[in-house]
């Protein structure tokens, strides 16, 4: 029998929150373009239930059919800039405690042979 994916059915609080304002807002984001659900489904090559479950934020759904919204909504450069490694401040911090504190002086080694 399959494990079951635990992030599906029981993501973090701060992750299910998250798809759901993103469901909310790709929803507002129809609307207010005059979109049916199918209409978007079709543009995207997915099912209405794909769109469905996206709209209504939920984890099962796949970040392909939130990254095809987005598109759609020509709000796909939003993604990019939260994806961003440059606004990626603790990661940099991370990256900069891990670098040598002093270089070794490659000329001592060169003839070790």
């Amino acid at each position: 029998m399959a494990k079951i994916n635990l992030l599906l059915t029981t993501p973090p609080y701060p992750v299910e929150q998250t798809l759901k304002v993103l469901g909310a807002n790709l929803r507002t984001a129809r609307l207010r373009r005059g979109l049916t659900i199918a209409e978007v489904a079709e543009k995207i090559g997915a099912g209405v239930r794909a769109v469905l479950s996206a709209e209504k934020g939920k984890p099962s759904t796949g970040i392909a059919v939130y990254a095809a919204l987005l598109w759609v909504f020509d709000l796909l450069n939003q993604l990019d800039e939260v994806a961003d490694p440059a606004k990626d401040l603790e990661g940099q911090a991370l990256a900069l405690a891990r670098e040598p504190t002093r270089a070794r002086n490659s000329s001592e080694n060169d003839n070790d042979f």
